[in-house]
């Protein structure tokens, strides 16, 4: 695959369901939009047909490194309890050697064809699989960073204090390159919140990295966790280097409580990661956004040993989130769409992101008429672009134009 991307034309499609245009494409980034654009010589020309132009999906929130996409149908026995998830997840993946390198590939390119070109993955990181999972993962960033921008967290999935020598992987972890680091339930998991959140934010500053923390905690103990949280990144300077993943206290706690959290969060720029379950309390989203703080979707985990849900389609994801915070105008339905676009990108500090001039070249073409059918309809993606390069069509991923 050439290191540089060709020239590209889209004539006639619409932006965000704006006016037809042409939107040209030079050197992976967008360079012109207007109507009757010239054909650069040499330019290759897309025939939009009018159809709906969205910026490339974003994924806030996956685990590709533990996903069986693809594989055999793995009967889920597990117990209840989140302990008892992580447990057998961790005995299975050992036992049966899961690979995490062959697996983030196969998910992550499942991604890509239907649309998503930028994901953040949370990779398990802990003293039975060592830093495996995470090896692996980072072959996956490295194979498809052409054509699919991939941030990779090193998470503590078993626990922080629990398991000793976890906190000197995480710091290896961040010396090896993952872009994030990643937390858990201060208080459930790991029983000393006040330690594991001083450890945590320690490697995080010694790094210089943003982090991004699991927070299933309910009602008050959540909400305990949060203002810990909120008070290091204050006193540690990293506004808007943290990301609150769940958060489901935030739909447990009082209104005149959550507020106050809401409040603090915004002016710390804290971002908030929903998968909108149906099965937990939510954070309130219309709530969080009108309080200034930035929401975005994720899947979680996808065909895993936690659960058999989940697709690599960010249509649907939004459609999910809409479903579940009951938005049916189609103002309502663009809040759904922005949380697996441009509040998506924001949320985990993906630069040169949308639709202007000078954007990276993310574009995909659907048959819709408007942004909230979309969501609705989930159409398919008839043409991907991922930093100026044609990647997909109808679905399929293009051969020869991403990495093996």
């Amino acid at each position: 695959m050439s290191s540089t991307p060709p020239s590209l034309l889209l004539r006639n499609v619409r932006p965000l369901g704006a006016s037809p245009v042409d939107v040209r494409v030079h050197d992976g980034h967008i360079a012109e939009i207007g109507a009757a654009l010239a054909a650069p010589a040499g330019a290759t020309v897309e025939e939009g047909e009018g159809a709906l132009l969205l910026p490339g999906l974003v994924e806030g929130h996956t685990h590709l490194d533990k996903t069986m996409w693809g594989m055999d149908w793995y009967r889920n026995e597990v117990g209840t309890n989140l302990t008892d998830k992580i447990e057998n997840e961790r005995a299975f993946r050992h036992a049966s050697r899961h690979d995490a390198a062959a697996q983030s590939l196969v998910l992550a390119k499942a991604f890509l064809a239907l649309g998503t070109t930028r994901l953040r993955t949370h990779v398990d990181v802990d003293t039975q699989a060592g830093l495996r999972h995470l090896e692996g993962t980072l072959r996956t960033r490295e194979t498809l960073r052409e054509v699919q921008q991939i941030q990779v967290v090193a998470f503590p999935q078993s626990g922080l204090l629990g398991r000793a020598g976890t906190a000197e992987l995480l710091d290896q972890s961040l010396a090896m390159g993952a872009d994030v680091l990643g937390g858990l339930d201060p208080c459930a998991i790991d029983g000393d919140p006040v330690k594991s959140l001083d450890v945590l934010f320690d490697i995080a500053h010694k790094h210089q990295r943003p982090l991004d923390i699991h927070l299933h905690e309910p009602g008050a103990m959540g909400a305990f966790s949060l203002d810990l949280i909120l008070q290091r990144t204050e006193a540690l300077g990293m506004q808007g280097q943290v990301a609150i993943s769940h958060g489901f206290c935030l739909g447990d706690v009082s209104e005149r409580e959550r507020d106050a959290l809401l409040a603090r969060m915004a002016k710390l720029g804290v971002v908030l990661v929903t998968s909108a379950p149906g099965s937990r309390s939510v954070p309130p989203l219309m709530a969080c956004r009108a309080a200034g703080v930035t929401v975005l979707g994720g899947n979680d985990g996808i065909r895993d040993t936690w659960s058999p849900y989940g697709n690599p389609d960010m249509l649907e994801r939004a459609m999910l989130i809409g479903l579940r915070y009951n938005l049916r105008r189609d103002d309502e339905l663009a809040v759904a769409l922005d949380t697996v676009t441009h509040a998506g990108a924001r949320g985990c500090g993906f630069a040169a992101y949308g639709l202007d001039v000078g954007c990276r070249a993310d574009l995909v073409l659907v048959d819709a008429q408007t942004t909230a059918q979309a969501v609705v309809s989930r159409p398919v993606r008839r043409l991907v672009v991922s930093g100026g390069r044609v990647v997909a069509r109808h679905g399929t991923l293009v051969p020869g134009a991403v990495p093996a």
